[in-house]
């Protein structure tokens, strides 16, 4: 099996470089014949994590990248002052063909901005979308756009919804995914102008529409991919993840009322995690690929704990092998957008 070679920012995220160069490590060791891992970033505080680990792996190398793009940097302007940035160093890798992919759990602007303009964007893509997986009822929805293109047009919604279809057969097993597009009613004349318009292509589209669908249906199972611009996906996302944190927080109040009540909260704790927050819990999906654009990009959760970026790199590697990139190019360049 010929061997990935896949990016880390490892000075990307909360946790830098603490939690990049740990998960690193995890993905390095289960993984030595089939990955090589490459850590961008100060190489001498990557060092000093590694040392921590009193590992010696062949098949993780580092690249030194002495600036950092933090979370506050404007997108463009990190680009254009930032050159020798873990990020642009490490796209930079994959533009070169010296790597084969690249993840951050660090600044989403700055990576999307880099990507797209490093590497540009695959034959027939207007705009790259991102896409996040969300639980339901039956199974999981993934929504496309979560915050890559936040002004788009009616085109840009149809290839977010040609981009995903291939995505969610190829990776996760869906043939003939369904595609609703996010409304505010069931009716094709309801909702804004780009809506509208949206539907329309649509429903011209050889994909498996079938039509508008509402907020209360994105957890509901109705439809395997939900799409709409990336405002309103940022939107529904940086929700969702604030209810994990609302539902943890009003357990460890009642848990804080008394002992009996502390008791009960012990005692279905472990059901809870299994069965419900697991499926919202990011670190089980890793991250989100950054589709369209000419190379594999994967962005994670600035929060991203090891496991988490273990599973990016995984999610990387399984994108590579499953050539999304030129199933894109493929499907879109014979795509006829009526």
């Amino acid at each position: 099996m010929e061997k990935i070679r896949i990016v880390v920012d490892a000075m990307g995220g909360d946790f830098a470089p603490l939690n990049d160069v740990s998960g690193a490590i995890i993905a390095a060791e289960e993984k030595p014949d089939s990955l090589e891992i490459i850590l961008s970033g100060k190489e001498k505080l990557i060092k000093e994590e590694i040392l921590k680990h009193k590992v010696s792996l062949k098949n993780l190398t580092i690249v030194n990248a002495e600036e950092i793009v933090t979370m506050h940097d404007s997108p463009t302007e990190s680009l254009k002052s930032k050159a020798d940035s873990s990020i642009s160093v490490g796209i930079n890798l994959v533009k070169e063909k010296k790597a084969d992919a690249f993840i951050s759990a660090g600044n989403t602007g700055a990576v999307m901005t880099a990507a797209v303009l490093k590497l540009g964007r695959i034959a027939g893509v207007g705009r790259p979308t991102i896409g996040s997986l969300f639980p339901t009822d039956k199974g999981k929805t993934m929504v496309f756009d979560v915050g890559a293109s936040v002004d788009c047009k009616a085109v840009h919604l149809l290839e977010f919804a040609v981009m995903g279809s291939i995505y969610m057969r190829n990776v996760h097993d869906i043939q003939n995914p369904r595609v609703g597009l996010l409304s505010v009613g069931e009716e094709k004349t309801k909702g804004d102008t780009l809506t509208i318009e949206a539907n329309e292509l649509l429903e011209k589209s050889n994909l498996n529409f079938i039509g508008n669908v509402e907020g209360r249906d994105v957890l509901s199972g109705k439809a395997d991919i939900v799409i709409c611009d990336g405002f309103v996906g940022n939107v529904i996302l940086k929700f969702v993840e604030s209810v994990l944190d609302v539902l943890k927080n009003k357990f460890r109040s009642y848990a804080a009322e008394g002992f009996l009540k502390k008791l009960w909260v012990g005692l279905i704790s472990g059901t809870l995690k299994k069965v419900v927050l697991k499926d919202f819990d990011y670190q089980e999906y890793g991250g989100v690929p950054l589709l369209g654009v000419n190379g594999v990009v994967i962005i994670g959760h600035g929060k991203s704990s090891p496991i988490a970026i273990k599973n990016m790199i995984y999610k990387a590697e399984e994108i590579i092998r499953k050539n999304i990139n030129a199933k894109i190019s493929e499907e879109l360049s014979s795509f006829e957008k009526k």
